[in-house]
């Protein structure tokens, strides 16, 4: 049975009513804004791709380590005890993006967001390349299949397949290290299955993504659109069609609005909406349909702006308010939720870990009048580094204190384990008593420390 093509409306939007997909074919458009959002694109991925490559305190930049459980970030090293760390430090990053999408609409969609940012430095171009203009591309697609459309179909997406393997080993290097994806590269993949498969999964899901998928993931997944509807309002940016300039439309000189009818902005629409119509949740705010009208705005010798960043207040005519109360909502929590709760958990943050736990076995010993408690100082590294722990023991007065080790090479990112021995009188006065553990790096001033109750005395 042959397959049914949807035809290209352009104003229709990306979903029908009847949960149907037309089929977007947005045209190429340059403009200030689309230069700008060019050369961010390249700006973000060149400094993507570079974060597995540079090394800051012999570690890259930004290296998950999922076996080891341990993370480089800048320059830091943290483990799966700094886990809130990173809970304050997301949160922070999610009430940022409230406060900025309460001011500029989705401006993160359009401009950073890596959806948009591989689509359109990426895929599209390649697209371009391969299938030429919008008009050229619907014109080949409205008739038969010929042997130079085939050939353009399948090298279409044998490059698109490529891309999205190179994707795939780009996002690898974050996890594996850059010479480790070489290294992995150059050899058979069974000595590595694990990282194969995975790389072969992310570049179905890359391919599937942005050679299919496309603006369904934005519209169908992404929740951040929809969550977008009850953070903005009547003072928020966001891209927006003129009314009371543009109306009537129609053709220069038969009606006295700007709006040329020429739907320019709608064929460069990469979600296919008609920004006339109004806000809508498919309008992702990259500014294409700005540019759009802006040049037929300038061939029209009219003024720019018919179609642009605006409120709604501002295209009402109306003043609008920068600090309001949602605004210093969102910032407020942003600032105790996020960046206060995260300078104090990062001032918490050590280069290492100290516990004492007691050793298996029975709790304590009794040797006559005395107890005897058994424990184990546990020190875990959070730097890349090894580095030498001196223990020391803070003891009750009148305690024995045996300690076989008071020197621990801990490897980077490692631990070692240091028995200890406390033995007291059983009669000891007062509640029972603690021992104090610490301990210190060499060549560093900072001072971990545990406290560990010492069982078996009488009260």
């Amino acid at each position: 049975m042959a397959r049914t093509r949807l035809p290209v409306v352009p104003g229709t939007g990306a979903l029908r009513a009847d949960g149907s997909r037309p089929r977007i074919v947005p045209a190429d458009v340059t403009g200030r804004f689309t230069r700008a959002r060019r050369l961010l694109a390249v700006v973000l991925l060149a400094f993507a791709g570079s974060l597995p490559w540079i090394k800051i305190n012999g570690e890259p930049a930004l290296f998950v380590d999922i076996g080891a459980r341990r993370l480089f970030a800048f320059g830091g090293s943290f483990n799966a005890q700094d886990t809130p760390l990173l809970f304050f430090f997301l949160t922070g990053i999610g009430l940022s993006l409230f406060v900025v999408t309460t001011l500029f609409g989705r401006l993160w969609c359009g401009w950073t967001c890596p959806q948009t940012v591989v689509m359109d430095a990426i895929f599209r171009p390649i697209e371009r390349w391969i299938e030429g203009s919008r008009d050229a591309r619907l014109r080949r697609d409205a008739g038969p299949w010929t042997a130079a459309r085939a050939l353009r179909f399948t090298a279409r997406h044998a490059v698109f397949a490529l891309a999205a393997v190179a994707l795939a080993h780009g996002v690898l290097a974050f996890f594996v290290t850059a010479p480790g994806v070489l290294q992995m590269v150059g050899t058979a993949p069974t000595y590595h299955p694990e990282a194969f498969w995975w790389v072969v999964g992310m570049s179905a899901v890359i391919y599937v993504d942005f050679a299919w998928f496309r603006e369904q993931l934005c519209l169908v997944i992404c929740p951040y659109g929809r969550l977008q509807a009850a953070l903005v309002d009547d003072d928020t940016v966001t891209i927006g069609y003129d009314e009371v300039r543009g109306e009537p439309r129609g053709r220069a000189g038969t009606v006295k609005g700007d709006c040329l009818a020429c739907d320019r902005c709608v064929v460069v629409c990469p979600t296919g909406i008609d920004i006339r119509d109004g806000a809508q949740l498919d309008c992702t705010a990259c500014a294409a349909c700005v540019d759009a009208c802006d040049a037929v705005m300038d061939r029209a010798h009219r003024a720019r702006g018919l179609v642009r960043y605006d409120s709604p207040n501002g295209f009402a005519g109306s003043r609008r308010r920068v600090l309001r109360p949602r605004i210093l909502f969102y910032a407020g929590l942003g600032i105790v939720g996020g960046l206060v709760a995260t300078l104090i958990a990062g001032g918490r943050h050590s280069d290492a870990e100290l516990s004492v736990q007691r050793l298996p076995g029975a709790p304590y010993q009794l040797e006559g009048d005395r107890v005897r408690n058994s424990f184990d100082a546990h020190v875990v590294s959070k730097r890349a580094t090894a580095g030498r722990y001196t223990l020391t023991v803070d003891a009750p007065a009148g305690a024995e204190v045996v300690q076989p080790v008071r020197d621990l090479v801990v490897e980077g990112m490692g631990a070692a384990h240091a028995p200890l021995f406390v033995t007291v009188r059983r009669d000891y006065p007062g509640p029972h008593p603690t021992v104090r553990v610490s301990a210190r790096r060499e060549g560093s001033a900072e001072v971990i420390s545990a406290e560990i109750a010492i069982l078996g005395t009488s009260r």
